[in-house]
């Protein structure tokens, strides 16, 4: 299928059908529920430790952490769900426990009680991202998906660049519960346009079964697939750079670096990158192919962790560097991740919701396992960072050669 469904948008909606332009910009809406979530808490991580008298410098990480947790674990469930019961109700569903979510966060009496809703927006916010992919998949296959994946992330990646300075904002008018009343506005508002806007993209003569046997059928069928599997894990490696990156980048900035309330805007800076990968990777993914532009960046994303290790060790690392080689890695990252997707889940067709459900679960669990482990051994240098980051990087790359058979930038066919 090259375009959505008009004939069933009309049954089911009696509105006229979705444009592709609106059609991009709702998948990154609701997409862009998880960064929002994620990156406008960054300026507010110093005031709720205050808040509730946190003492351990790394402890409020938890924050982000904890919010990563709930929505990798969601995905779990997510994805069988909507494959059993269609797109619409799973992503409604999702939408609203976030909203309520929000709700709890800003009344929350105790910093327990914070994770709690923290963990809940988390969960909620696995319905959007797994049925955004699902209906993203539902609707296109191979490059054309490649190709709309990369416009929906170029508009929600833009979200982490604004974020943060958004949220300081947002802390210079109010207190820290003011975040989660802007993010419960926006979260309800994405909710009422999706219950309005959004089709059901998968027929019922295509739904699945809920039994157990046909679920973990499903699940088998998409960890046995070599390239499903192994785009999962080299995601979920530099995924976990990623999150090691925002989980500590409050710290590295303000103490380091001494950028105060600041800080947001080099934030923001560097976030660019990733944007305009996402927009060069739409024009030009068709073109070039998944495996050229990712295979690509996955090796100039291991020489900038190689270039940071080195420079961290010798002690030569300031700011205008440590930012020009973090742009680098956003622009890498973004290059990757929408092909990194679209190739993991090109062989799924059949199984769109469960086979996305089970690929940001990998993903998400092993990106949010090494950003904790990285961001927990956050000393006041960038050394835990910088090694991890390489680390992380070249077992990506030895993942994506064991699944290209050792060639990369062109496909390898494989018997799946």
């Amino acid at each position: 299928m090259s375009e959505i469904n008009a004939d069933a948008w009309v049954s089911s909606s009696g509105h006229r059908p979705m444009g592709f332009p609106e059609f991009v910009v709702i998948i990154a809406s609701i997409m862009a529920l998880n960064p929002l979530a994620m990156d406008m808490m960054l300026p507010a991580l110093p005031d709720i430790a205050s808040a509730f008298h946190i003492t351990i410098a790394n402890r409020p990480q938890m924050v982000l952490s904890t919010f990563l947790i709930g929505f990798g674990v969601g995905q779990f469930v997510i994805g069988p769900l909507s494959d059993r019961f269609g797109r619409r109700p799973v992503l409604l569903g999702g939408m609203t426990l976030y909203c309520i979510a929000s709700v709890l966060a800003i009344a929350a009496p105790s910093f327990e009680t914070l994770l709690l809703a923290r963990a809940l927006q988390g969960l909620g916010t696995s319905a959007t991202r797994v049925i955004a992919t699902s209906i993203v998949r539902d609707c296109y296959a191979g490059r054309r998906m490649a190709s709309v994946m990369s416009l929906a992330m170029m508009v929600f990646i833009a979200v982490p660049v604004v974020a943060p300075s958004f949220g300081q904002a947002v802390l210079l008018l109010t207190q820290w519960r003011g975040i989660f009343i802007v993010l419960m506005v926006y979260g309800a508002a994405a909710l009422i346009w999706s219950a309005l806007r959004m089709p059901e993209t998968l027929p019922k003569s295509q739904r699945r079964s809920l039994a157990v046997r046909e679920v973990l059928g499903a699940f088998r069928q998409t960890v046995t697939n070599r390239q499903t599997l192994g785009y999962a894990l080299a995601a979920g490696g530099v995924m976990g750079s990623l999150f090691a990156y925002v989980f500590t980048a409050q710290q590295v900035f303000t103490e380091i670096y001494h950028l105060g309330h600041y800080f947001p805007i080099a934030f923001a800076a560097i976030a660019i990158g990733t944007a305009i990968a996402g927009f060069l990777n739409s024009r030009f993914v068709g073109r070039l192919g998944m495996r050229v532009i990712s295979h690509g960046a996955l090796v100039a994303f291991a020489a900038v962790a190689g270039t940071m290790l080195v420079a961290e060790k010798m002690h030569m690392l300031p700011l205008p560097l440590f930012m020009a080689l973090s742009a680098l890695m956003m622009f890498s990252f973004g290059l990757m991740i929408a092909n990194f997707t679209a190739l993991a889940m090109e062989p799924q067709g059949h199984i769109a919701g469960t086979a996305s459900s089970l690929y940001g679960s990998i993903t998400t669990l092993l990106g949010i396992g090494i950003g904790v482990t990285i961001g927990q051994d956050y000393d006041g240098t960038l050394l835990p960072f910088a090694t991890g980051f390489f680390l992380c990087t070249l077992a990506a790359l030895g993942v994506v050669l064991v699944v290209e058979k050792g060639r990369l930038f062109r496909p390898h066919q494989w018997k799946v």
